[in-house]
């Protein structure tokens, strides 16, 4: 044994007014520091008149806004699609612009595009290396409202278009269009593509447009270029939607659809309405109705459908002639209903599959409603495509190949994220985790609820589940997600700190205080862009409670974590030294106690004890709470903590 662990267990022996000997006790090496994991200055930055203190939006808080008109044909025998985007741009923040910079996701996919040069020759969800695709933006013209050309310089998936006089602070506009095509690709990092299928392609058009790139106060221009991992960070307003495509198609779009009557038949309009009153799904187009051409209106080659969504920062939509589309209407908390749409091939039809979509949509949407806020759109369209799965305002991406638990788990998961980040505007470029992990967290509510928990399989084993989250090859959760190994996205951003969302609500905070805070998060940053100070500055305000400790460990770094029995006196000269139990925090990352206590008559005595207990502590001995022989104590019983060494959290009197 180390003589200065011996010395240490002496000492907490003598102050407790026992010796080793009286009982049982072990000891290993400890990488615990009380003054690294309770250290105080957390914090970088004090609150400011942008962001308060608290956590809430300061009393000058600020945010730009941007509303587009677009009008787009889509060629679907050459994947083209041609447009034109006018963007209204308003300047509120308290600075003069000389410049704005715009987004072109869809550069990432030339041949020199960053994103396309950095994928590695192995698989990724994000592009192939050899792939001979050569896609990318073609910008035909820029141009102000005055229609005077405009200056710009394109960089990768960035355009900065410099204005011929400053653009005023606190209220200033300008207007902006850019005429432009591009070629669909059919594998666009997973988040748009093409899909063949036996009645025609599907086309998920997204990150279609030239987009405005977020001004704050945090960074200025937010100019990450797109690159796979990092998904968005756009600026709020509302969007005029004109799509031009061939006759036999159907367009959905994440949006109002103003003029159904002329993009659909007569019988098929009538049960669109039909559907939108339906609490039951309404077949519009049924499978049998795909392969007739009656089954689309007739006469024309193409038809524009528009369409128009307000307060959303993106808009995105799909397209194709082999769409069977049903629906039914979504009951908000108001009173108030939306309207649950799916569309999806022959293909995806049958065996617990995609027929089933429209009600779990349905489903999704109406339970976070009522647990966090009401759903803000006007519809909620889900999309069978050549995706995995993937999320837009108001319309989303799935797996055309998804059934029963796993199309339900996508669905709920990509309506999710109608509130992080649809609604709460965090951004994805830099911190994955305040949108997929959030979601992640109240995806498991959701699943708990739906149709008596018929696809729901409780955690299990936290203790199991450490060695996969605090692996220490992993980077922190507060990477940036083009700073992670692709392989570790999935543990970072979505499950590890979706699990600490659990953890935090379940056994540091209890649900009433967090499920309170959460709660204040989301409708003080609705249509805001919050930052991760933000979020842990709420948290505790509203809660009552430091949770610096928790924050630094499980998000900042990636600290283990590892409690356990290190003495039990069973028997002492003096009768006040029975009992006497001492644990250690042998890792990083301290966590509150629960301790079983098992007695020769059979009875389990539960302590707890608080995580304050480490804050200047390396071991703690408590008195068990029984003048009965101890038989068995048992550190986490419910195996709710993420131990990744649970083998030193049991003590049995038998094999001592």
């Amino acid at each position: 044994m180390n003589k200065t662990r011996m010395a240490c267990i002496a000492c907490v022996a003598m102050l407790a007014g026992f010796s080793p000997s009286a009982g049982w006790a072990q000891t290993t090496g400890s990488n615990y520091d009380y003054t690294e994991a309770f250290n105080p200055f957390f914090y970088t930055n004090n609150g400011t008149e942008y962001r308060s203190a608290s956590g809430m939006p300061g009393p000058k808080y600020w945010q730009n806004a941007v509303d587009y008109k677009i009008s787009a044909r889509l060629n679907d025998q050459t994947n083209e699609i041609t447009a034109s985007v006018t963007l209204e741009y308003t300047n509120n923040s308290p600075d003069e612009l000389d410049f704005i910079w715009l987004q072109l996701d869809q550069n990432m996919f030339s041949q020199e595009g960053r994103g396309h040069l950095i994928v590695p020759l192995t698989k990724s969800r994000y592009g192939d290396a050899r792939s001979d695709f050569d896609g990318g933006y073609d910008i035909q013209a820029v141009k102000f409202g005055n229609g005077a050309a405009a200056e710009h310089l394109i960089t990768d998936t960035r355009m900065q278009v410099f204005l011929p006089e400053p653009l005023q602070a606190n209220g200033g506009k300008t207007t902006i269009t850019v005429d432009y095509s591009y070629i669909v690709p059919t594998h666009g990092a997973d988040r748009t593509s093409v899909l063949e299928t036996q009645n025609g392609k599907i086309f998920a058009v997204a990150q279609w447009f030239p987009r405005v790139a977020v001004y704050d106060d945090i960074l200025g221009w937010n100019v990450q270029p797109y690159t796979g991992p990092g998904e968005f960070y756009l600026e709020f307003g509302n969007y005029e939607v004109e799509i031009t495509a061939p006759a036999n198609h159907i367009v959905v779009m994440g949006g109002e659809l103003l003029n159904p009557k002329d993009v659909y038949t007569a019988a098929q309009a009538q049960r669109l309405e039909q559907a939108k009153k339906s609490d039951e799904t309404v077949v519009i187009r049924s499978a049998e109705e795909v392969t007739q051409a009656s089954s689309r209106p007739q006469g024309q080659k193409e038809l524009t459908w528009k369409f128009k969504l307000q307060n959303a920062h993106d808009v995105a939509w799909a397209s194709s002639p082999a769409f069977i589309v049903d629906g039914a209407k979504i009951n908000l908390p108001n009173g108030h209903t939306s309207f649950a749409l799916s569309a999806y091939p022959i293909e995806s039809n049958g065996g617990n599959g995609w027929e089933r979509s429209t009600e779990y949509t349905k489903a999704s949407i109406e339970f976070y409603s009522n647990l966090l806020m009401e759903y803000p759109y006007p519809v909620a369209v889900n999309v069978a495509a050549e995706i995995g799965g993937m999320e837009y305002p108001a319309i989303v991406f799935c797996s055309y190949k998804a059934k029963g638990r796993g199309l339900w788990g996508v669905t709920d998961h990509e309506f999710g994220h109608i509130w992080f980040p649809m609604i709460v505007g965090s951004n994805e470029r830099l911190h994955a985790w305040m949108d997929e992990g959030f979601n992640t967290f109240i995806n498991d509510l959701s699943t708990e609820a739906f149709n008596n928990g018929e696809y729901y399989r409780a955690a299990g084993d936290a203790n199991r589940l450490a060695q996969v989250l605090t692996r220490p090859d992993l980077e922190p959760v507060m990477s940036t997600p083009q700073n992670m190994q692709e392989r570790n996205i999935g543990v970072l951003a979505y499950f590890k700190p979706g699990f600490g969302l659990t953890l935090l609500r379940n056994e540091i905070l209890g649900p009433e205080r967090f499920d309170r805070a959460f709660k204040t998060y989301l409708h003080r940053w609705a249509y805001k862009h919050p930052t991760p100070d933000d979020f842990f500055r709420t948290m505790e305000n509203v809660a009552g409670e430091n949770l610096n400790w928790f924050w630094r460990g499980w998000f900042k770094y990636n600290w283990r974590f590892d409690q356990g029995i290190v003495m039990v006196t069973t028997d002492a000269s003096d009768p006040n030294d029975k009992g006497m139990i001492t644990i250690e925090n042998f890792e990083k990352m301290p966590m509150p106690v629960v301790v079983d206590i098992t007695t020769e008559s059979g009875k389990v005595h539960r302590v707890r004890l608080p995580v304050e207990i480490w804050e200047r502590n390396h071991t703690w001995t408590f008195k068990a709470p029984t003048d009965e022989k101890i038989v068995t104590i048992q550190l986490d019983p419910d195996k709710v903590y993420p131990d990744h060494n649970p083998d030193n959290n049991r003590w049995d009197i038998t094999e001592q």
